[in-house]
């Protein structure tokens, strides 16, 4: 399996901290049923570490006529809202949720340019909470793509999760399906889309990064 370059760090430091912790009850603690408990309970905790940070290989081919699904999760608001950020009118939001044990690597949903990339620190509000996507530390990106779409992207850190990772800079090509960024333990990211794109997902289905498809363009 192979291992996001966003965990390396965190497992290194996990595995140091349980193996430490098992040092030393093997020699502090004279109880051979405790230390069976501390080992087994420290062994799931660092391989749920690792399967945080599982990287998939999924194949995907770029297509400009679709929005490409950008986490993997479930689907919990499609609505017409207004975006106060960087349109400042009406559009289609799409939300997904990402629990602890999703994928958490987030991708771009179209090929083009960032014209616009913006972090911002906040509150941490449940992911699902409907002001999350206002108020919570978030990271904003903005593409649009050779046709002339533009899609909002919007990373969004949760209770849990407290470090949003986004490798956007304005004026950067980037290629659908590619990887945008990466938030750590538990989150959610939001599309904002033109109000005639064709919808392709339901509220409570489960999506996956680059093999979910999020909608298609009106004019295809």
């Amino acid at each position: 399996m192979k291992i996001h370059k966003e965990g390396i760090l965190i497992i290194f430091i996990v595995l140091t901290l349980v193996t430490t912790l098992n040092l030393a009850m093997y020699w502090v603690v004279k109880s051979p049923l405790l230390n069976t408990l501390v080992a087994v309970g420290s062994a799931v905790f660092f391989l749920l570490v690792v399967w945080f940070f599982r990287d998939p290989v999924r194949a995907f081919k770029p297509d400009n006529s679709i929005i490409n699904c950008p986490a993997d999760g479930e689907i919990v608001v499609i609505e017409e809202v207004v975006e106060n950020e960087y349109f400042h009118d009406k559009r289609i939001q799409v939300s997904i949720f990402m629990s602890p044990l999703n994928v958490h690597i987030n991708r771009y949903p179209v090929t083009g340019i960032i014209r616009y990339a913006r972090y911002h620190p906040g509150q941490y509000l449940v992911a699902w909470h409907p002001k999350s996507s206002e108020l919570n530390e978030r990271s904003t990106i903005v593409l649009e793509d050779p046709d002339g779409h533009i899609v909002l992207v919007r990373q969004i850190a949760g209770a849990v999760a407290r470090r949003i990772v986004t490798y956007a800079v304005e004026g950067m090509q980037v290629e659908q399906g590619g990887e945008l960024g990466f938030i750590k333990f538990g989150s959610r990211v939001d599309l904002f889309l033109p109000l005639d794109a064709d919808i392709g997902v339901e509220i409570g289905q489960k999506v996956k990064g680059n093999q979910t498809l999020i909608g298609r363009w009106k004019d295809y």
